[in-house]
């Protein structure tokens, strides 16, 4: 188990950069099996000004794309896909519980369910000072970059 990557380790595992990349820290990683990590929702964040103007929330599929990063940073950090691209193929059961505003700092947990070939499902969780904020079933696809 690793544990604290910063941004540059992180960039060295996903793809993803300003102003994309959603993920500040991770805090846990088992490669191929479990990921925690850390976002700060700052006031300056690129789409609170029009999500939504005099009360700036966190998007929920920016929520999502969070925790699929999270999920991407523990299947591509596993020694068998370093260097290739996690892809969305599938997000289910996805309910938001809270909402997120700035000031907020969003813990994300992934655990990897089932991982067959290129294509695996993870089930993610988002949470505010232990609140619960979305949940959901993502299914991804490993293909090369």
């Amino acid at each position: 188990m690793t544990t604290s990557l910063g941004r540059a380790e992180i960039e060295q595992i996903l793809p993803h950069r300003d102003p994309f990349l959603l993920l500040d820290e991770v805090v846990e990683l088992e490669p191929g099996a479990r990921v925690v990590a850390r976002k700060l929702v700052r006031e300056d964040e690129w789409y609170l000004a029009g999500h939504f103007p005099g009360r700036p929330i966190m998007p929920g599929v920016l929520i999502v794309e969070a925790m699929a990063q999270t999920g991407a940073v523990a299947v591509l950090a596993d020694d068998a896909n370093r260097g290739k691209l996690a892809l969305f193929a599938g997000i289910d059961d996805v309910r938001f519980k809270r909402i997120v505003e700035p000031g907020d700092e969003l813990e994300l947990i992934c655990e990897l369910e089932r991982v067959r070939g290129p294509i695996g499902r993870g089930k993610a969780t988002a949470t505010v000072d232990g609140q619960l904020a979305a949940r959901g079933t993502l299914t991804f696809a490993v293909t090369e970059l």
